[in-house]
């Protein structure tokens, strides 16, 4: 393995046009070198601490989707309102769980210091640490926080993170960590040191991106991870998650669930070292709050001209039906129809291109609501097959790809965005 992380072996493949599909130019040779990699990240979103968290160590489990020989780590403090101290960190190949795999735990220093603060606002990277991470192999990172705030920068999900009693427990075994969170804390991103560049699409949104209620490898970005990994070759990508229960596209008033994302643009995609696509489904928690078509329309355009600005390839997606609670009143159902019209005949004068969601899982009987398959309960979100029919609209031949892959085999493997 690690023979094969250090060689430089580039293959170097010809961009066809076909129709208006895209095609990624070919990489020059000296392009396909070693080069650092964002393999995973979590959006950065303002909570409450949890009980007994301050003084006690948390672990995460979290799955890269690119092998490297080396790692660091991104480590937030975007939400806090005063320096954040982290005592010491640690990185580790885990058994899946809490477990650490025996001989692969390593220090990760900051400035070839153990402990670091981040200011309040602020992120820090840590240095380089000689560990093999593997795509779609579960990778432990555990922090001592000696105290917290009231309001830590975390991503709220189903995640895999686990809180050890009081102390630094960063080197302990599984023992030590007797109690399961639902959300990683501080850590947002993991960058590996990999062998060739692998391009990257950041899915932006809400719930919906983020896959509220899919187990890990059912949302609707691990299922394209997973189909970009069977085509293999240049058509291979990591697929970075940057969505956000309950989040919407417009600011106001109200409460927010997370930044909005045009305002969470750098952390989301410029920061993500090898991003080069987005995609933005996102517009149902802004209809469910009383804003207009006209306003997410707008605010789409925004987007994308942003991304487009910043050098990425952007596409929008139609929002997905539902007629439950708030996002189903006649006004939040037309105002959808709308935006649903303008991404379908409008959409790609501003974006690269754009992938029509809405229709992938409505129910034929009644486009204003999700088919019976694809919904998960409540109207709104959706079920593993619903998931699935998302990612399987993305039209991958659109997408940048990753020019340095080309002529690799397919590389299956199990790639939670989690």
């Amino acid at each position: 393995m690690l023979a094969v992380l250090v060689a430089l072996s580039c293959s170097v493949g010809l961009a066809v046009a076909t129709g208006e599909s895209y095609r990624p130019v070919a990489a020059a040779a000296d392009g396909c070198r070693p080069t650092w990699i964002s393999a995973w990240q979590a959006a950065a979103q303002p909570g409450p601490a949890l009980p007994g968290l301050g003084g006690a160590t948390v672990r995460m489990v979290v799955h890269p989707q690119v092998t490297g020989s080396q790692v660091r780590l991104r480590l937030s403090n975007a939400h806090g309102s005063t320096p954040l101290a982290v005592g010491a960190v640690t990185a580790a190949r885990s058994d899946g769980a809490a477990g650490l795999v025996l001989g692969t735990a390593r220090p990760v220093p900051f400035g070839g210091q153990q402990a670091v603060v981040i200011p309040a606002g602020g992120e820090v990277v840590s240095d380089a640490v000689p560990l093999v991470a593997e795509a779609g192999g579960p990778l432990a990172v555990s922090l001592f926080l000696p105290v917290v705030p009231p309001v830590l920068t975390q991503h709220v999900a189903m995640q895999n993170s686990y809180l050890s009693g009081r102390g630094d427990a960063t080197f302990g075994d599984a023992g030590a960590f007797g109690e399961r969170m639902p959300s990683s804390v501080v850590l947002t991103g993991v960058d590996v040191f990999a062998p060739r560049p692998v391009n990257a699409v950041v899915a932006v949104g809400d719930s919906i991106t983020d896959g509220m209620g899919a187990l890990p490898g059912q949302t609707w970005p691990d299922v394209l991870s997973g189909r970009l990994a069977d085509a293999g070759g240049a058509t291979r990508m990591a697929v970075l998650g940057a969505g956000i229960s309950g989040n919407r596209l417009l600011a106001d008033d109200g409460p927010q669930q997370g930044d909005v994302p045009l305002s969470r643009f750098d952390r989301d995609v410029t920061a993500a070292s090898g991003a080069t696509d987005v995609v933005l489904h996102i517009g149902t928690n802004d209809l469910a709050a009383g804003r207009s078509g006209a306003d997410v329309v707008a605010g789409l355009q925004r987007y994308a001209e942003h991304a487009r600005a910043a050098g990425k390839r952007v596409f929008l997606t139609t929002v997905t039906p539902s007629l439950a609670g708030p996002h189903g009143t006649p006004a939040a159902v037309a105002a959808r129809a709308e935006i649903n019209a303008w991404v379908r005949e409008h959409g790609g004068a501003y974006a690269d291109g754009v992938f029509d969601f809405a229709a992938a899982v409505a129910d034929p009987a009644n486009p204003a609501r999700l088919a019976p398959e694809f919904d998960a309960g409540d109207g709104l979100h959706l079920s593993a097959a619903g998931y699935h029919a998302l990612a399987a609209v993305v039209d991958t031949t659109q997408l940048t790809g990753s020019p340095c892959l080309a002529g690799d085999p397919p590389a299956r493997v199990l790639v939670a965005n989690r």
